[in-house]
């Protein structure tokens, strides 16, 4: 699927439908850009600074109250990634800066294993974000920061007992916030990425036309329901009849697994209503765009139906339902986002997510 490449090919082919449509093809870009993308990093940096400093707090005056604000800061922070993490073009894909941020999926619990081994033995470089950041991304991301803060062993951080354990989730936060004020401020360098995709040149090794600035941002909505389905909900809920495994989901120890994936559906529409891509559209076809609008609703509702920590969901008819139900609103997304909406706007329905393109 090549959702943004049909509604830039659709307006650069076709002026006399631009015209009427008073969008351009910069200006698709410009609006993912400047009202999803910068927004959602921006919100990200933020979050990610405040729970650098609440963990620095707990670390010096360690008690319930500040374990508390410190996990309470974490989970903000897990809600304002998940809503930027598809978007996986420019600063977010080079020097391995999503595998630091978050390693998953992580199948066979290497996060896991480098963490328990560093608490065991105390290594000295985990406390220093230097050393730490050359370190295995495993043992430096969100994944191994859920478990310092929330996994066995985790209330020693209320007392003297867990400086160690403390002094290394502090790191840990050094490095994420420090990466995610990287990303947001070069998605605002005027001179960044930003202009590459708004000024395509042949120059550009990635982005030499708006036909291939459209390729890498279709990317964001043709895999990211995929993503959301394959990564996120299928290894917990099984797969073709298999038991409910909650312990092999993102963030189940803090109990974030759903609201991530409920910030994930809410990053793509994001993306999707706020480029205002489906004005490309002939007026006649404004029913796919209330169809994906429609589809992102049913997530959302879907969403707030599970409110149990994920192992009780799961032995809950109605909350497993609604976890069944969100695999079924990805698939429906593939077929708006994917056919449908390329459809409307001319395109063969050869430009499919489902069929890898």
């Amino acid at each position: 699927m090549r959702l943004l490449l049909a509604v830039l090919v659709a307006l650069t082919v076709a002026p006399v439908a631009a015209e009427e449509q008073k969008l351009t093809a910069e200006q698709v870009v410009s609006l993912a850009i400047n009202e999803a993308i910068r927004p959602g990093f921006a919100q990200y940096a933020a979050d990610t600074a405040a729970l650098e400093r609440d963990v620095a707090g707990l670390c010096t005056a360690p008690s319930a109250a500040t374990l508390d604000r410190a996990r309470n800061q974490f989970k903000a922070a897990v809600v304002a990634w998940s809503g930027v993490e598809l978007y996986r073009l420019g600063p977010l894909m080079v020097e391995n800066r999503y595998d630091k941020v978050l390693f998953w999926p992580d199948r066979k619990g290497i996060a896991l294993k480098q963490v328990q081994g560093v608490l065991a033995n105390a290594d000295p470089d985990a406390t220093d974000p230097d050393k730490l950041g050359n370190k295995s991304v495993a043992m430096q991301g969100l994944g191994a920061l859920e478990f310092l803060l929330f996994g066995t062993g985790a209330e020693q951080l209320t007392s003297a007992e867990g400086d160690f354990r403390c002094r290394y989730a502090h790191a840990i936060t050094t490095l994420q916030a420090a990466t995610a004020a990287t990303l947001s401020a070069e998605w605002n360098d005027p001179q960044g990425i930003s202009k590459r995709l708004l000024e395509p040149s042949a120059s550009d090794p990635d982005y030499r036309s708006f036909r291939e600035v459209a390729e890498a941002l279709a990317g964001l909505l043709a895999h990211g329901t995929e993503a959301i389905r394959d990564q996120r909900l299928l290894p917990f809920l099984g797969r073709d009849g298999a038991a409910p495994k909650p312990k092999s989901a993102l963030f189940w120890r803090s109990d974030m697994t759903v609201p991530s994936i409920n910030a994930n559906f809410d990053g793509l529409k994001a993306l999707l209503e706020k480029s205002r891509i489906a004005e490309a559209a002939p007026p006649d076809q404004l029913w796919v765009a209330n169809s994906a609008s429609f589809e992102f609703g049913n997530a959302e509702r879907a969403g707030k139906v599970v409110t149990a920590p994920l192992e009780q969901a799961l032995d809950d008819p109605r909350q497993k339902k609604a976890l069944d139900y969100l695999v079924i609103v990805t698939q429906s997304l593939d077929t708006i986002l994917g056919e449908n909406l390329a459809a409307a706007l001319g395109l063969s329905v050869g430009f499919s997510s489902l069929d890898g393109d």
